[in-house]
């Protein structure tokens, strides 16, 4: 497949349209072991190249180096692309190694501003509440970024790992374009309310981690045993010990679609989910992360793989079967509060 365009998808009722398939930048900066300045660089022009053209950050990921480092990139391609990026992960000064969460309006204002800077624009494209402070009303903090859009500092807003009823409350304020959940062939649980919710609402699904932090590409198996001890996959349940051996086995119908397809395992995943949004009825932007040209390259062409229904039926039982949680502490997902 070497189609060099995707196709598009609108983010909420009156967004941008954007490339069907996003990339995911957390990478280039930290979490997932060594980093390739070069080699990152090279596929942010490669990933614009073929059609992405959402691309997703945040102000905790490296410590707001991650924002820094695409900087230029988002200057040079300015009018080509969205920039999307997050707010409510606070460091405190006292412990570098903590996050706080914070939606107070304060810090909200102190957040932006901090973005702006580091990432050398005038205005965010699609600002996101990364994780809730259940001690701040959602209405209070949705309305502090609607003031950022009347300012201009913001276009869009969106919401990270919010329930059903959270997204409602916060449409209720001011339109929401997209909310940003985990959603992949491994974690499936936002398709009980929080999926119907945004399909009501109009609001565009952002998957994040649809390859399972790497785990459905079967590029490793055992995180203790194969990744660097600065990857945070190592404290993620699912990815060592027994569940890691139990998850493995897992992804045999996924090798048994992607051979029928001569395809790689993680493109079955990624079109699995790119299909989810003919499945619910609701646009669908995936954001895979990788630092690699030849990846984005892969991952692109998963846009244009089919799935049959039986194939979907192979898939369904996956998730049901995973051992572990997502997260070590899962208080601050939507999952932990539905």
């Amino acid at each position: 497949m070497t189609d060099s365009t995707i196709q598009t998808a609108r983010l909420g009722e009156s967004g941008p349209q954007v490339g069907v398939q996003g990339l995911g930048c957390m990478g280039m900066s930290f979490a997932y072991g060594p980093v390739d300045a070069k080699a990152s660089r090279a596929t942010l022009e490669r990933a614009l190249e073929l059609g992405v053209t959402l691309y997703d950050t945040a102000d905790a990921y490296g410590k707001g180096e991650n924002e820094k480092f695409l900087s230029p990139f988002f200057k040079a391609h300015r009018d080509e692309l969205v920039i999307a990026t997050k707010f409510a992960l606070s460091i405190p000064p006292d412990d570098p190694t903590r996050r706080v969460i914070r939606n107070d309006a304060p810090y909200i204002r102190q957040a932006v501003e901090a973005s702006l800077k580091r990432l050398d624009v005038d205005v965010i494209d699609l600002y996101y509440m990364h994780r809730r402070d259940v001690n701040v009303p959602i209405e209070e903090t949705v309305a502090t970024m609607a003031e950022l859009v009347r300012e201009g500092k913001v276009k869009q807003l969106g919401l990270s790992e919010v329930t059903a009823d959270e997204l409602r409350a916060a449409r209720a304020v001011h339109p929401i374009a997209a909310v940003q959940s985990e959603w992949s062939l491994f974690s499936r649980d936002i398709e009980a309310n929080v999926v119907p919710a945004a399909r009501e609402l109009g609001v565009t699904l952002v998957p994040y981690s649809p390859l399972g932090r790497g785990f459905l590409t079967g590029s490793f198996t055992n995180a203790d045993k194969e990744l660097t001890s600065d990857d945070f996959r190592r404290q993620q349940p699912r990815f060592t010990g027994d569940n890691a051996a139990a998850n493995a086995a897992l992804l045999e119908p996924v090798r048994a679609v992607a051979a029928a397809h001569d395809a790689s395992p993680g493109q079955i995943a990624l079109a699995w989910v790119q299909q989810q949004a003919a499945v619910h009825g609701l646009p669908v932007v995936p954001i895979p992360g990788t630092r690699k040209p030849s990846r984005v390259e892969e991952n692109v062409a998963a846009t244009r793989i089919v799935l049959t229904d039986d194939e979907l039926a192979l898939l369904e039982p996956i998730a049901g079967k995973v051992a572990g949680e997502r997260y070590a502490d899962m208080t601050f997902t939507s999952a932990d509060r539905e």
